[in-house]
This record gives structure tokens, C-alpha cells and sequence, in this order.
């Protein structure tokens, strides 16, 4: 194909605390699949929560893509909980006790951050791996149209989508979707990831935001919004699609059964939901002639989509490194990160451990490369014209 066929990428990576490292393992795979002089192939990137902090760490090195891959794979394998939160037991006690005080005499206290972990660890560690300046740069230079991070304003109710890119993209308005050009830092990041009740909520200008998977109606949006014409959206939902067998009762769920029901709710399920409203959406398109939409002046074309979910449960991987969850917070959750039934799938957004991050970064790998043909068909206007090659080697 030519210069002229080629249509925007969107990549679209979705929330979910340590399940983003399997994100990486599907990068990774689509890096070594793609020839070796590739460019960066993601024209716009669109990032929630933690896929939000990968998305922008990849942004940043879209003028050198393959250092970046690299560099986004060495920061996971070398993961440890102290890197996100304090995981020692007084930083634990205070963060509850503070909770606590906030909620029976909140009047007094209303200023205090109210969460169950402190992120400071994190803030530290974006600002010494992310270039946040590189980003504007290659937006300049032309190696990216435009990248997003997506919060949730907790006094607005709106998804609000901060980004950078284009001169030619403007802000937009829908119904509690905004998307608001911006100077993106780490605010931002820690906005997007901000899980309620578990990391404190950052105000950016004048407003408090939350995870900004909470209240994402449609995760696609954004990206379509900056310009993306086609899609590859990275899930982290196990499950996705699937129905599960009915099971016998086991007696009433732990809270943290019920957190990690409430973190699905919002991390995967909207998602889910958006792909297969595309999917229809784009079934729609194909049944309406072109001479038709064009004289109806419907503003309406098809979405090519690729999306790569995991091929088993992560849930069931953190089950089998639960050991790994920090004393403090295991003794939190009472004892519940001691088996995939009993709660691991809040293990699976909190075990920022390296052994758990490497498993999923090794899932990611083997499911993009399964993927290879696919993948190839997707992003094959983005490659090398292979005449011009053959031109200039003979």
C-alpha cells in the first residue's frame, strides 16, 4: 500500500491496576512482529487508569518506538508493590485510621486524603522513567497525531479525556464526555489511575478526579475523537465474551470478593461493552451502500477493529502469587489473596510484583504472536513499502 491508503491507528489500553502488564506482553509481541525499520505504529494512543501510564510511556518515545518498548518492558519485570504504594504496616494503619476519622467526623477532617494505600512511590517513580516533554515533541516532529489519559471528575460526573496532539484536533463536548486539550504530567496519570477508596483522588484546575475507568461509557470514543480510523483495542479481562458455568453457593462474599466485583465492574465490563457496540455499529455501516450515505450525507464509515484479550483468567494467575501481596495489605484483606475463590481478582489489580507482572507479560506475548496473521493484516499500511525496498536494493 501507499503513503495515501494509510489510516490512523488507534491503540486503546484499558484500565486495571497490575493486569496492564499484560498490555506490555501484547506490545512486545507486536514489536517483534513488525519488520525491524518499522516507525512508531500507533498514530494515536488512548489510555485509562493504568494503561494510561502505559500508553504515555509510550508516547513519550515515539520518535525511538523500539527503545521504548524495551524501556516499558524493564519497568514492569522490575516491579515491586513498594514502587506503587507503602506497604508497610503503620503507612497501611494510618491510611485506614485516616479513612476512619474522615468518615465518622468528616466535617473536621474534610480536607484529608481519604484512601486505603498511599501512591507516593509512584508519583516518584513516573517522574524519573517518563519524558513527559518528549511527548509534545513527537507530536511536532510528526511521529504521533495525538495521545489522551481519561479521568473521572468526581464533583462533574464527567469522563473528562486530557490530550495533546494535533493543532487541528479541537476540544469536544457529549454527554458526560469531554475531551479537553491539555499539557499532560503526572496529575494526570495519577488521576486516570486514582482507584476509589484504594489510591487518594488528585485534583487537577479546580476539580477532584478518579480512576477514569469509573463512568467511561465508551472507552472507543476518545481515540475516534483524535482522529483514529482504526483500531486495536488491548483488554484485560480473562472472561471477555465468555459466560461462566453456574456454581453451588458459598456462603456470603468477603469484602474483598466485593471490591474485586465492584474494580470488574468498572475496569472491564464498559469495555466489553463499547467493542461489541462497535461491532454492531460497523455491521450497520457495511449493510448501507456508499452512494447512499453519501447522499444522505451520513456521516458514517466502518471501523476496522483488532482486539486481544487474555486467553485465560489473570484472575487464576494471581491466585497462584498470591504469597506475593504485601504482609500488611494481605492481613487487610483478610487472608483472602489465599486462593483464586477467594478474592483474587482485587489481588490482581494490587500484585505489582514481579513475578506476577512476568507471567502476564509472558500471556501478552504468546497471545499477540498466536495473533500474527491478524496483526500483520492490521497494521500493514503502516509498513515499508516493500517496491521502494526492492527498488533501492537493486
Amino acid at each position: 500500500m501507499t503513503g495515501i491508503d494509510k489510516k490512523k491507528i488507534g491503540l486503546i489500553l484499558s484500565g486495571g491496576g497490575a493486569r496492564a502488564a499484560y498490555q506490555v506482553g501484547v506490545l512486545k509481541a507486536i514489536h517483534s512482529i513488525l519488520p525491524k525499520d518499522a516507525s512508531n505504529p500507533y498514530d494515536i494512543i488512548a489510555g485509562t487508569s493504568a494503561g494510561a501510564i502505559n500508553g504515555v510511556a509510550l508516547a513519550s518515545y515515539s520518535e525511538n518506538y523500539r527503545i521504548g518498548m524495551r524501556h516499558l518492558e524493564r519497568i514492569w519485570t522490575g516491579f515491586s508493590p513498594d514502587q506503587i504504594y507503602r506497604t508497610d504496616f503503620l503507612a497501611i494503619t494510618r491510611s485506614i485510621l485516616r479513612l476512619l476519622r474522615t468518615t465518622l467526623i468528616g466535617r473536621k477532617y474534610k480536607h484529608d486524603t481519604v484512601s486505603l494505600l498511599d501512591n507516593t512511590p509512584l508519583r516518584n517513580l513516573l517522574s524519573k522513567v517518563i519524558q513527559f516533554d518528549n511527548i509534545q515533541k513527537a507530536i511536532d516532529n510528526g511521529a504521533l497525531h495525538a495521545m489522551c489519559v481519561t479521568g473521572s471528575g468526581l464533583e462533574s460526573g464527567e469522563s473528562v479525556s486530557f490530550f495533546q496532539g494535533h493543532y487541528s484536533i479541537v476540544n469536544w463536548q457529549r454527554h458526560r464526555r469531554i475531551g479537553y486539550r491539555s499539557r499532560v504530567g503526572v496529575d494526570h496519570l495519577l488521576a486516570s489511575s486514582a482507584i476509589p477508596m484504594i489510591f487518594p483522588s488528585i485534583q487537577i484546575n479546580k476539580e477532584y478526579y478518579a480512576d477514569g475507568a469509573v463512568r467511561q461509557l465508551a472507552p472507543i470514543s476518545p481515540a475516534l475523537h483524535l482522529g483514529a480510523e482504526k483500531v486495536l483495542v488491548i483488554g484485560v479481562s480473562g472472561d471477555a465474551h465468555k459466560r461462566k458455568d453456574s456454581i453451588e453457593g458459598m456462603g456470603y462474599p468477603t469484602p474483598a470478593k466485593i471490591m474485586g466485583h465492584m474494580l470488574n465492574a468498572a475496569f472491564l465490563d464498559s469495555m466489553e461493552t463499547d467493542v461489541e457496540r462497535l461491532q454492531r455499529i460497523n455491521r450497520t455501516v457495511d449493510m448501507i451502500p456508499e452512494n447512499i450515505r453519501t447522499k444522505h450525507r451520513m456521516d458514517l464509515k466502518p471501523i476496522e477493529l483488532l482486539e486481544i484479550n487474555p486467553s485465560i483468567s489473570l484472575d487464576d494467575i494471581a491466585g497462584r502469587h498470591s504469597h506475593e501481596l504485601p504482609k500488611a495489605l494481605r492481613l487487610f484483606l483478610g487472608g483472602s489473596g489465599n486462593s483464586s475463590r477467594n478474592g483474587s481478582g482485587i489481588l490482581s489489580y494490587l500484585l505489582f510484583s514481579s513475578g506476577f507482572c512476568k507471567d502476564l507479560i509472558a500471556l501478552g506475548y504468546k497471545d499477540g504472536l498466536e495473533r500474527r496473521a491478524e496483526i500483520e493484516e492490521f497494521f500493514s499500511d503502516h509498513m515499508p513499502n516493500q517496491d521502494a525496498k526492492d527498488k533501492k536494493s537493486a
